[in-house]
């Protein structure tokens, strides 16, 4: 069935049954599922080249993807594209990466305002000083950010999780275990994200009246080889009375390297080390897959990529309006890699002996 043939069907123009298929906010609701439903029963397709000539737009969202020697696409972004891939299909809106170095990041967003390629962006990996928010304002190009900056930080569209909010409750269930030598494995704090957390912690460790100097904070790309190096780092080769007994960790990967360093040195979880991890529900890499069971700070960035896409076409459309800014909460799991700081917990089996007696 083609557009005409749907048309004489509803009884319905042609640029009714276009506007409503494309989310325009003048179409009524009613008139809106209307239309959906008549298309996927008579499997009406829109044609694409018309579908760009009726509504002006090149049905297709955008990403300026980083590429380069010093660059890594980890599994994050992998998982979060997927989440954002499904919603797409389900609203048929095509995806378009356009890949660009860092330092030419500008020019590749002049190509996608001159080309008009893309209806809208999204931005991700928001930086401290973000400077992407003003050029494709400047382009006027719609866009989304995934993530928020320091600087601006209001007066844009967002969606983010409660990085800071994740990390505060973290760090307090350490200290309320008793441990009061922490470290923190952070992302690379170029990024707002590892911002955010690390301001958790500090809040945490400020109100639980422990100095934010006995902190052991490191930053650094999220990735196995580097939770190998700092942890070895901080744990070979030191008085077992002055290392850490927590440690937060900003990344599942970065976890992986860490358990490593810990099982090379014999370090038991929760005995000798307690730690948190975050998890963004990896499906090939979960938190009970670990021969002891990770607690972590969890959230869904396939979720995340969805909810992104979504808003990103209503934003288009006309649907969103104004910078709403969306905060997740993010979820505390407790499980098997926390307990009581070693000295605590020899004093509370020392006491549950004496009760026993």
């Amino acid at each position: 069935m083609n557009l005409k043939q749907l048309s004489e069907l509803l009884e319905l123009s042609q640029t009714t049954i276009s506007r409503a298929l494309n989310g325009y906010p003048e179409v009524s609701e009613r008139t809106r599922l209307k239309v959906l439903e008549a298309a996927q029963r008579h499997g009406y397709k829109p044609n694409s080249n018309a579908r760009k000539l009726a509504t002006g737009r090149a049905g297709s969202i955008g990403y300026v993807l980083p590429v380069g020697r010093n660059v890594d696409l980890d599994p994050h972004f992998v998982e979060f594209l997927s989440g954002l891939g499904e919603h797409a299909l389900a609203r048929e809106v095509d995806l378009s990466l356009t890949p660009a170095p860092y330092e030419r990041e500008a020019e590749a967003y002049h190509r996608i305002a001159a080309s008009r390629s893309v209806d809208g962006v999204y931005l991700s990996s928001m930086r401290n000083d973000e400077q992407r928010i003003s050029l494709v304002r400047k382009l006027g190009i719609p866009f989304l950010a995934h993530g928020r900056a320091l600087i601006p930080a209001e007066g844009y569209a967002f969606l983010d999780i409660d990085n800071e909010g994740a990390f505060h409750d973290a760090t307090r269930l350490l200290l309320h275990l008793g441990h009061t030598r922490l470290a923190f494995i952070n992302g690379d704090t170029d990024f707002t994200f590892a911002v955010h957390r690390l301001n958790g912690v500090i809040r945490a460790m400020t109100a639980h009246g422990l100095p934010i100097e006995t902190l052991q904070h490191h930053s650094a790309a999220m990735n196995e080889e580097n939770g190998y190096r700092l942890a070895m780092a901080l744990f070979r080769d030191t008085d077992p009375a002055t290392r850490p007994t927590g440690v937060l960790s900003a990344s599942m990967f970065t976890t992986l390297g860490i358990v490593r360093a810990f099982n090379q040195l014999r370090l038991r979880m929760p005995d000798d080390v307690s730690i948190i991890t975050h998890d963004d529900v990896f499906p090939f890499l979960k938190p009970e897959s670990f021969t002891v069971q990770l607690t972590t700070t969890r959230s869904s960035i396939r979720a995340a990529g969805a909810r992104i896409c979504e808003r990103l076409v209503d934003i288009i459309s006309g649907v969103e309006a104004g910078a709403v800014q969306e905060i997740w909460p993010v979820d505390l799991v407790v499980r098997a890699t926390t307990g009581p700081a070693p000295a605590e917990g020899k004093r509370a089996r020392g006491r549950a002996a004496e009760a026993a007696e």
